[in-house]
C-alpha cells in the first residue's frame, strides 16, 4: 500500500494486523493518519476512494482524526470501541458514527466540487469542534455522545443543504435541544438564508432547558416574536432571575421593564428599578407583596431593626411552611429561607460565638428579645457554625424557657419545620433527650422520632438521610434505647423500599442500617465489603503503615508568634526515652521512635510568615517526602483557623486521620474529604484549645508505637479522661461525623452527584 505525498491517509491497522486478518488489503482501502506515534485504531470501514488533500487543509484533517482518536478512549480504554453504555447495539452505532461516518464525511466534503475552498475549510473545521464537544460533554446528562449518529447525519444534511442555499430551519426544528446545540456550534450556518428562523428555534428550545441561557439569548435577541411570552413565563419560575435582568439598562431589560398587563412582573420591576432601597429585603416577602398582605412600606419600617426584621422573616416562614404542607409553595420560599438563614448568623449567632469570653448576662444579650419560635430558627439554621456553648448555654434554654418547656407545643407552631435538622442538632449537643422528656404526652415523643426516620425516600435530595446519620451516634450514647428503636425502624422502612421497589429509598435505608449496625462491633459488619466505604469506627494500624511497616505523620505549623510557642511544646512533648529528636534540617525536624513499632512525625518549622519562610519550608518538606516515598497517613494542623484551607491544600491525599486543631475546623470536613476521601477526621466546632490537643497527640502517638488499631470509641473515652476540661465537648469524633460517610457511600451506591 503506497502513500503518496499529496494525499492524506487515516492510519491503517499495523501491517502484520493486516496480513493476519485481511485477505485482501488492497480491496480494503483504508485513510492512514500522519502521526504515527499514536495507536492506529482497528476499526474496519467501508471502502473509501483515494482523495486528494490540498496541503492547506492537511492539517484540518488530521485535527479530525486527533478527535476520533480521543472519543474511542473516552471510556477510559484507546480501543476500537466506544463502550459507554450497557447497549451493545448502542455502542456500535456511536463507534460507527465516530469512525465510519465522519471519514465518509471528510471524503465527501473533499470531493464535492460545488464546495469552494473556503467553506470546505469551515465545514471540516466543524467536524472537529463537534468532536470536541461530544468528548467533552460524554459524562454530562443527556450527553451528546449518545445521539452522535444523528449528529453527523444531521450535520451531513446541513452541509447539502447550506451548498445548494436552502435554510437550513427545517432540518433543526425536529432535533432536540442537545443535538441542536451541538450541530450548530460550528458558527459557519449564520449566512444560511433560514438562519433567524434558526435562531427563534433555538430561543424556543432553550426555553425547555435553561431560564439562564434563554434570558441571555432574548438579550442579544430581544425582538423575538415570543420575547414577552417567554419573559412572563420565565419570570414567574425564577423572580430572581428577572430582577437582574430588569435592573440593566439595554432593549432586552426595556421589553421587561414594558409589560404593563402582569402585576407580577411589575412587581418584581418595581423593585429592581428601586435598587437604593436593596431589593434584597423585599425578595423573601414577594409572594405575599404580590397577594397584598403586605407592602414595600412595611417592609421598609422593620428593615433596618435587626429583631424587627428576623421576626418579619420568621413570621413568613411559618406562615410558607404552612402553606406547602397543603400543597401552595410560596414564589422565592427558598429566598426566604436563605435570607433567614443568613440573618440568624449574620446578627445573633456570630455576635455570641464572638463573645464567647465574656460573662452570659453580655454574651446573650442580644437575643433576649427574641421568641422561641425565633430563637429556634437561630439554632436550627446554624447548625455547624454556632458554638456548643452558645448553644446550650445560651439558645437553647432561653428558647426552651419561652417555649414554657413544651417542646411539643413549639414544634406544632412551627409546622415541624427543619425538624430533622433540629433533632439532629440537639442530639449532637446533648440536649435530645431533655427536649423530648418536655412533651406532654411520652406517646408523641416516640411517634416524633418515628417519623425522624420515617419516609427518607420522599424528600428532595438526601439531606434529611444525612441528618438521620448524623444523629445516631449521639443517640446511641444519651438514649441507647431510642437508638434501638431508630435502628429497628430503619429496618422496617428498608424492607418497605423493598417491597415498593423504590431505588432510592433501598439505597439510603440500606447505607443508614449497615452504618449504624457497624456502631456495635459484636455484628462484625464490614462497611469497605458492604458499602466500599473504609470502616467508620476504627482505623486498623496496618492501614496506617507503609510497604516497611513505618507510620507517617505530618505535621502543620505556621510562623506567627502563638505557632512558633506551639512548636516548642509539641516537640517538648517527645523529649524522652521513646522518641529520638533530628533537628539538624533548617526546615523541619523529624521525630522517630525509638521503642515500639516505627513512627516518624515530619514537622515542618514555624519560620518567619511575613517572608513566606513557614510556607516555603511546608513545600520543601512535601518534596522531600514525595522524593522518598513517605506519604503521610496521618495528618496534623496546628494553627489558626485562616491556616486551614492552607494545610487542607498540602496535606497528602492518602492521609487516614486528620486533626484539625484550629478554631472551626469542624466547618472544613468537606474539604478534608474532598482531598482524601478516606480520612477520619477530628475536628472543633469551637475553639481549638493546647490543653485538649496535647492529649490527643500524646495518646494517638502512642497507640502508634505500639502498634495499636485506633478504636474511636475506646479511644474517645480515654483522651477524655485525659483532657476534660472546658471546650472537650466542642471536639468532634470521626464515627461523629457520619452525614459525611453517609453522602460519599450513597454516591457509590447510586451513581448520584448529591
Amino acid at each position: 500500500m503506497k502513500l503518496l505525498s499529496n494525499i492524506t491517509w487515516k492510519k491503517f491497522i499495523p501491517f502484520l494486523v493486516l496480513l493476519l486478518f485481511t485477505i485482501n488489503a488492497d480491496a480494503q482501502r483504508r485513510k492512514r493518519k500522519k502521526n504515527q506515534k499514536e495507536q492506529p485504531v482497528q476499526v474496519v470501514v467501508d471502502t473509501i476512494p483515494a482523495y486528494t488533500v490540498p496541503i492547506t487543509r492537511q492539517l484540518m484533517h488530521e485535527k479530525v482524526d486527533k478527535e476520533q482518536l480521543a472519543l474511542l478512549a473516552i471510556d477510559g480504554v484507546a480501543d476500537k470501541t466506544i463502550k459507554i453504555s450497557k447497549d451493545a447495539k448502542l455502542n456500535e452505532a456511536i463507534t460507527e458514527a465516530a469512525i465510519k461516518k465522519v471519514d465518509w464525511l471528510q471524503y465527501e466534503i473533499e470531493s464535492n466540487d460545488t464546495i469552494d475552498a473556503r467553506l470546505k475549510a469551515h465545514y471540516l473545521n466543524g467536524i472537529t469542534e463537534i468532536l470536541k464537544h461530544v468528548k467533552t460533554t460524554a459524562r454530562s446528562k443527556q450527553a451528546p455522545i449518545y445521539q452522535l449518529p444523528q449528529i453527523i447525519a444531521t450535520y451531513k444534511d446541513l452541509i447539502l443543504a447550506d451548498v445548494h442555499k436552502k435554510s437550513i430551519a427545517p432540518l433543526i426544528e425536529p432535533l432536540s435541544y442537545e443535538v441542536a446545540t451541538t450541530v450548530l456550534l460550528p458558527r459557519i450556518f449564520k449566512d444560511n438564508p433560514g438562519y433567524p428562523d434558526v435562531r427563534n428555534i433555538m430561543i424556543l428550545k432553550t426555553a425547555g432547558v435553561s431560564d439562564e441561557k434563554t434570558f441571555a439569548a432574548l438579550k442579544e435577541y430581544p425582538d423575538a416574536p415570543f420575547t414577552d411570552s417567554l419573559i412572563k413565563v420565565i419570570g414567574h419560575n425564577n423572580p430572581r432571575l428577572l430582577y437582574d435582568y430588569a435592573q440593566s439598562n439595554n432593549r432586552f431589560s426595556y421589553r421587561i421593564q414594558n409589560i404593563d398587563d402582569d402585576p407580577f412582573i411589575k412587581t418584581v420591576v418595581d423593585i429592581a428599578r428601586n435598587p437604593s432601597k436593596g431589593g434584597q429585603f423585599y425578595f423573601p416577602f414577594l409572594d405575599n407583596i404580590v397577594k397584598g398582605k403586605i407592602t414595600i412600606e412595611d417592609i421598609d419600617n422593620v428593615k433596618n431593626d435587626p429583631v424587627k426584621y428576623f421576626r418579619l422573616l420568621v413570621q413568613t416562614q411559618i406562615e410558607y411552611t404552612e402553606r406547602a404542607l397543603k400543597g401552595d409553595t410560596a414564589i422565592e420560599f427558598a429566598s426566604l429561607t436563605k435570607k433567614l438563614e443568613q440573618k440568624a448568623k449574620d446578627e445573633f449567632v456570630a455576635k455570641i460565638n464572638g463573645l464567647h469570653e465574656l460573662p452570659d448576662a453580655v454574651r446573650f444579650r442580644s437575643i433576649q428579645p427574641l421568641t422561641a419560635e425565633e430563637l429556634y430558627y437561630v439554632a436550627v439554621l446554624t447548625h455547624g457554625l454556632i458554638y456548643t456553648s452558645s448553644y446550650t448555654n445560651g439558645v437553647y434554654p432561653l428558647m426552651m424557657r419561652k417555649a414554657e418547656n413544651k417542646g411539643d407545643e413549639l414544634l406544632k407552631k412551627l409546622h415541624f419545620d427543619h425538624y430533622r435538622k433540629f433533632i439532629s442538632q440537639a442530639a449532637s449537643y446533648n440536649t435530645l433527650k431533655h427536649f423530648l422528656s418536655t412533651f406532654s404526652n411520652p406517646a408523641d415523643a416516640h411517634e416524633l422520632m418515628k417519623a425522624f426516620v420515617s419516609g427518607l425516600e420522599k424528600t428532595d435530595g438526601v439531606e434529611d438521610g444525612v441528618d438521620v446519620a448524623d444523629s445516631y451516634a449521639s443517640i446511641a450514647e444519651e438514649l441507647p434505647e431510642v437508638a434501638t428503636e431508630m435502628l429497628a425502624n430503619i429496618k422496617d422502612n428498608l424492607e418497605r423500599n423493598k417491597t415498593a421497589g423504590n431505588k432510592k429509598g433501598i439505597a439510603i435505608y440500606d447505607i443508614l442500617y449497615k452504618l449504624f449496625l457497624s456502631a456495635d462491633t459484636t455484628n462484625q459488619i464490614n462497611l469497605t465489603a458492604e458499602l466500599g466505604i473504609p470502616p467508620v469506627y476504627s482505623v486498623p494500624f496496618s492501614s496506617l503503615t507503609n510497604e516497611n511497616g513505618e507510620v507517617i505523620c505530618q505535621v502543620f505549623f505556621y510562623g506567627d508568634s502563638d505557632g512558633r510557642n506551639i512548636f516548642n511544646g509539641f516537640v517538648n512533648m517527645f523529649a524522652n526515652s521513646n522518641w529520638k529528636i533530628d533537628g539538624s534540617n533548617k526546615e523541619w525536624v523529624v521525630i522517630k521512635s525509638a521503642k515500639g513499632k516505627p513512627v516518624s512525625i515530619y514537622a515542618n518549622r514555624p519560620l518567619d510568615e511575613n517572608k513566606g519562610l513557614d510556607d516555603q519550608a511546608q513545600r520543601s518538606l512535601n518534596a522531600y517526602l514525595e522524593e522518598n516515598n513517605l506519604r503521610p497517613t496521618v495528618t496534623i494542623h496546628r494553627g489558626h483557623s485562616y491556616y486551614a484551607e492552607t494545610t487542607i491544600g498540602y496535606m497528602s491525599p492518602y492521609s487516614k486521620v486528620v486533626f484539625m486543631g484550629s478554631c472551626g475546623g469542624f466547618n472544613l470536613i468537606d474539604s478534608i474529604l474532598k482531598k482524601s476521601d478516606d480520612a477520619h477526621i477530628i475536628a472543633s466546632k469551637q475553639i481549638g484549645r493546647t490543653a485538649i490537643n496535647k492529649p490527643f497527640f500524646l495518646l494517638l502517638t502512642e497507640k502508634l508505637r505500639n502498634g495499636k488499631d485506633i478504636e474511636w470509641i475506646p479511644f474517645w473515652k480515654e483522651f477524655k479522661m485525659r483532657a476534660n476540661v472546658a471546650g472537650f465537648e466542642d471536639y468532634i469524633p470521626p464515627y461523629k461525623n457520619l452525614g459525611a460517610i453517609f453522602i460519599k457511600a450513597y454516591k457509590k451506591e447510586t451513581g448520584e452527584d448529591v
